[in-house]
């Protein structure tokens, strides 16, 4: 087990694992008991308990198909910096939102072309809401 520090409210700092540009690894954590999200270096990770509304189970990426890359909670859309048509690279951030006064990278799973934005600046989106289609 990792150790975990507490830096503020739903902010961590877990001392394994992969880091950040700044050599941090940080995870913002909301939501309530039994619908959680969690969301470290581009990945969002839900606990959901069964039987839950909005309880799905995630899909591996096949190559040449389209993935929809979603909110990872209630958030404002602080800049959109994908477009489309844009080639991107595994780890390229495609939008930043904020949530809970925090800014959160919204960032490409694989490489790949943007296929749509579904997003724009200053708007507020909810949780699993497409943000991006991004094609292999």
């Amino acid at each position: 087990m990792a150790p975990v520090t507490r830096l503020g409210p739903g902010v961590y700092a877990v001392a394994r694992g992969e880091e950040d540009e700044a050599g941090h690894n940080l995870v913002y954590v909301a939501g309530p008991p039994g619908n959680t999200w969690a969301f470290s270096n581009g990945r969002v990770f839900r606990t959901i308990e069964p039987g839950r509304p909005g309880e799905h189970t995630a899909r591996p990426h096949v190559p040449g198909s389209v993935q929809l890359l979603t909110s990872p909670m209630p958030a404002t859309i602080v800049k959109v910096l994908a477009t489309p048509g844009q080639t991107v690279t595994a780890g390229d951030t495609l939008v930043i939102v904020e949530a809970m006064k925090m800014e959160l990278s919204v960032r490409a799973p694989f490489d790949g072309v943007v296929k749509a934005v579904h997003c724009r600046e200053k708007e507020i989106v909810q949780p699993e809401q497409t943000l991006v289609e991004l094609e292999s």
